[in-house]
């Protein structure tokens, strides 16, 4: 059977992981002389791989978490909770720039 035909297969059958990985196990099967229950293992754990990732994926997806965030990215000045808590804490902005090295 021709390669073509069977990724025609593995896109029908929509084993998308198996198809991804199939040259790398082959060219690698073929080099070392694997058996083939050897090759076809390889490929079924490629396939479960990509399906968990997949499952994975969809699932943070699904959860809607907020997006990663560096603290580069944090605009300390255009926080109001922050100047509102300098504002009524009993230590006020001043006693912030005695903690702070200068």
């Amino acid at each position: 059977m021709e390669q073509s035909e069977l990724f025609d297969l593995m896109a029908e059958l929509e084993l998308r992981g198996m198809k991804a990985a199939f040259d790398e196990i082959m060219a690698n099967a073929v080099k070392r002389q694997h058996e083939p229950q050897h090759t076809i293992g390889e490929l079924l754990t490629a396939e479960i791989s990509e399906k968990q990732a997949r499952s994975i994926n969809c699932q943070l997806t699904i959860a809607k978490l907020p997006l990663a965030r560096d603290l580069g990215d944090f605009q300390f000045e255009a926080r109001r909770s922050t100047r509102l808590w300098c504002a009524i804490s009993p230590l006020g902005a001043s006693s912030l720039s005695s903690v702070t090295p200068s």
